[in-house]
């Protein structure tokens, strides 16, 4: 990881987070793509369910962020025996986690559904599908867990293999279970649920074959499992970024109370475009994902000239992504829109949304690879920071006053006023953290 030249080193460890991110976009827009099939109201109950579903993900990826910096970390140190502890710990807490998540995210989702509508449809519906995926909450922070795991370790190739039979067979049951084709019965939004669940063991699976049956350079031993000072560093690492990924589900919620006062059309909306915006964010966080390791790595050996190129590449390729986006969404926003909704008030209104969120995308680039890099840095405090400002400091006075003073519109321009100035607070922060650690 210090040694190899940088852009192949990048790229063959993004490359594979990119596609199998890719592909885990995909499942989202093909879970909702026949959802919508079934009804609007069960778009709309699946765009309510998306904060609470968020947060779940938001722990597991968060605490798993903290687990792969201190494994990358004392790795890069050459210390082995810290590397096995965080590792060991990470899994421990991480199911725990995900048993906690299941008991209080089920029993709250009819009482967090109500504050949003009143169509006991919509409820029901919410209702049913959430029981079902939360359920699966141990599996899915156990999974992201090993996927931490695996990455801190450099081993792409395998988490790919893993996010990639996970998502493929969410696809390939979504249908099967929605509608009910050949044997199976037809088990409508439940369905769709219980095909995540199922992709969400597969994925487990596979990296519990691969650890048990290759030699693997970090080890899960119970000699470990006894209490550590190193659990206060795990949560002081995991915590910022649990919260760093949770703020998009206080600020959807939000969004939602904002929007549904003028029409559900425009949660339907909002929820189509959290989903459509994953194609760009999730491959984003492919190649933060592939940064972050090579950055704790070298920056634990003290290679800082290596960690400020590997910084400046990882910039370049993700602005390429968000460039790329803003073109698709300038250009085929009727057409994204139509996947979901066949309401021509709801196409038109969408097309308009998107066209005007899509100004920010390749701003977010500063905000989304600085937050990653002090994350890897183990600064991340300072990564919450920029985090924030992007979901509730600037965000959500900015949609609260343009929304007064431009209706549902103002909504949609709030995104990218909050895109341009929280990139220049992560320029900021991440220009001052640097320079105090240099």
């Amino acid at each position: 990881m210090k040694e190899r030249p940088i852009f192949p080193l990048l790229v063959s460890m993004a490359l594979p987070m990119v596609l199998s991110m890719t592909v885990n976009a995909l499942y989202n827009i093909v879970d909702s793509f026949f959802v919508a099939q079934i009804s609007e109201q069960a778009m709309t109950a699946l765009s309510l369910v998306y904060p609470v579903q968020n947060m779940i993900n938001a722990i597991a990826i968060g605490f798993g962020v903290g687990i792969n910096a201190l494994i990358a970390l004392y790795s890069g140190a050459g210390d082995r025996c810290r590397a096995d502890t965080a590792a060991t710990h990470g899994l421990v807490f991480s199911i725990l986690h995900g048993l906690i998540a299941a008991v209080v995210c089920i029993a709250m989702m009819p009482g967090f559904l109500r504050l949003f509508t009143g169509n006991e449809a919509v409820i029901a519906l919410g209702v049913r599908y959430s029981s079902i995926a939360f359920f699966f909450a141990p599996v899915i922070m156990a999974g992201l867990c090993f996927e931490k795991l695996f990455q801190a370790v450099g081993r792409m190739n395998e988490t790919m293999a893993a996010l990639l039979c996970g998502s493929i067979t969410n696809i390939i049951l979504d249908p099967v279970l929605i509608f009910g084709l050949g044997p199976f019965p037809m088990l409508g939004i439940s369905g769709a649920a219980l095909a995540t669940g199922i992709g969400q063991c597969v994925t487990l699976s596979v990296y519990l074959i691969v650890y048990c049956t290759h030699r693997f350079p970090v080890q899960l031993r119970l000699s470990c499992i006894k209490p550590d000072w190193l659990d206060a560093k795990l949560y002081s690492i995991g915590v910022p970024a649990i919260l760093n990924l949770a703020l998009p589900s206080v600020l959807v919620s939000f969004l939602n109370s904002l929007l549904a006062a003028y029409s559900q059309g425009y949660v339907v909306i909002l929820g189509i475009y959290y989903k459509l915006q994953t194609f760009l964010y999730l491959p984003a966080g492919g190649i933060v994902q592939g940064m972050r390791p090579l950055i704790s790595y070298n920056y634990g050996a003290g290679e800082h000239g290596r960690v400020k190129k590997i910084y400046n590449l990882a910039m370049g390729m993700n602005a390429a992504i968000m460039a790329a986006g803003t073109i698709i969404c300038l250009v085929g926003s009727p057409a994204l829109i139509g996947m979901f909704t066949t309401n021509a008030d709801t196409i038109a209104a969408g097309q308009v949304a998107l066209r005007i969120i899509s100004a920010g995308f390749l701003v977010s680039t500063l905000s989304v690879t600085a937050s990653g890099s002090l994350e890897a840095l183990g600064k991340g405090t300072q990564s919450l920071i920029i985090s924030l400002c992007r979901y509730i400091i600037i965000m959500i006075p900015a949609a609260w006053i343009l929304c007064r003073l431009f209706g549902p519109v103002g909504v949609w321009h709030a995104f990218w006023v909050t895109e341009l100035l929280s990139a220049l607070a992560a320029a900021f922060v991440y220009k001052h953290t640097v320079k105090l650690n240099a």
